[in-house]
């Protein structure tokens, strides 16, 4: 039995989910005729109270068609250092949109509308880039899966508001924040001018993420996807996992986070374990020090058939998952307990 704590992206479909694929209505999406691509679509922004909605392969694909839609090149994104659009999509910001960024050191992946405020440059100054663009991620992955306080993403809204820029959302695990936080998508939906939410992450879908918005940043997001070689054909074999996804695997989150908890208060009781960010949702980064390197550490869990990834030479981070069950968080624990 291999206990996989790498991502959340490692998730198997199941069988209900594998016969929903089986018998999906599927067409040219290219043309808008995959049913069941324009049925995931239309439950997703329905879902969210938005116009719109764009099946793409990847939250990279969703968040990079997103920047490019709301700016210009030589415009620039205001984001936390820690941002997935930032540190793990290649560049894609300066390649596919030719922006830069103004990065804000916040607290745990998360900015404030104090900070934004003060990051926005000075629109006469021709020597600086127009502010164009802020981008949040909730939950905030090297963060360790922490949470917005709603009340702060308002606050934000309006200095965007104010200052005429657009709002944008990396909701990769957005629904992991959801459910630990009591909100719900409508929320957001009335909140920010895009949202990127993955499929493929805490809700078990193979493959996919939505991007959502009005109707007009939409029909321009289609466009950037197509230019962007994102365009799919009978792609609602794998849109029927998603669309099954939404429907099936969103309260369960809440068993990710119970399996969380538990490995971390295990954790907390070992010495040689550092600091360990709060542990909100599914995520757990931690420090190790003393007889241990992260290295170490994470190759004498892969002896006990338990994967993890050193993020650091000094953090290991664990995710938990649809596909880690009881038994699995149960035999982490014992193995924990031991080293």
């Amino acid at each position: 039995m291999i206990i996989d704590f790498r991502s959340d992206t490692v998730t198997k479909p199941s069988k209900p989910m594998l016969e929903a694929m089986m018998q999906a209505k599927v067409g040219d999406d290219v043309f808008g005729e995959d049913a069941t691509v324009n049925e995931l679509e239309s439950f997703a922004a329905t879902m969210f109270g938005m116009e719109a909605s764009l099946y793409c392969a990847s939250g990279t694909m969703t968040n990079q068609i997103a920047i490019k839609a709301h700016t210009q090149p030589g415009d620039e994104i205001i984001c936390d250092v820690l941002s997935h659009i930032y540190q793990y999509e290649g560049g894609g910001i300066a390649f596919n949109s030719g922006c830069s960024v103004k990065l804000i050191s916040g607290n745990r992946g998360r900015i404030t509308a104090l900070q934004v405020e003060e990051s926005i440059n000075n629109f006469q100054d021709v020597h600086k880039p127009i502010s164009k663009l802020v981008s949040l991620e909730n939950t905030a992955n090297r963060g360790g899966g922490s949470c917005y306080d709603f009340k702060e993403i308002k606050n934000i809204q309006q200095v965007c508001t104010n200052n005429q820029l657009s709002f944008h959302l990396d909701g990769a695990r957005l629904f992991n924040a959801i459910i630990a936080k009591n909100e719900t998508a409508e929320q957001y939906g009335k909140t920010f001018d895009t949202i990127s939410i993955c499929l493929s992450k805490g809700l078990g879908a193979p493959v996919g993420s939505i991007l959502l918005g009005n109707k007009t940043i939409i029909q321009k997001a289609r466009r950037i996807r197509k230019v962007f070689g994102g365009g799919m054909r009978q792609a609602g074999i794998i849109a029927a996992a998603g669309l099954y996804a939404l429907q099936n695997n969103i309260d369960r989150l809440a068993q990710d986070h119970h399996h969380a908890q538990l490995i971390y208060q295990t954790l907390q009781q070992k010495d040689f374990i550092g600091e360990i960010l709060p542990v909100e949702t599914n995520i757990i980064i931690f420090e190790v020090k003393g007889k241990y390197t992260a290295q170490q550490m994470v190759e004498l869990l892969k002896e006990k058939n338990i994967l993890a990834i050193a993020i650091s030479s000094s953090h290991i981070r664990f995710v938990i998952h649809l596909d880690i069950t009881e038994s699995m968080v149960q035999k982490t624990i014992d193995v924990l307990q031991k080293l």
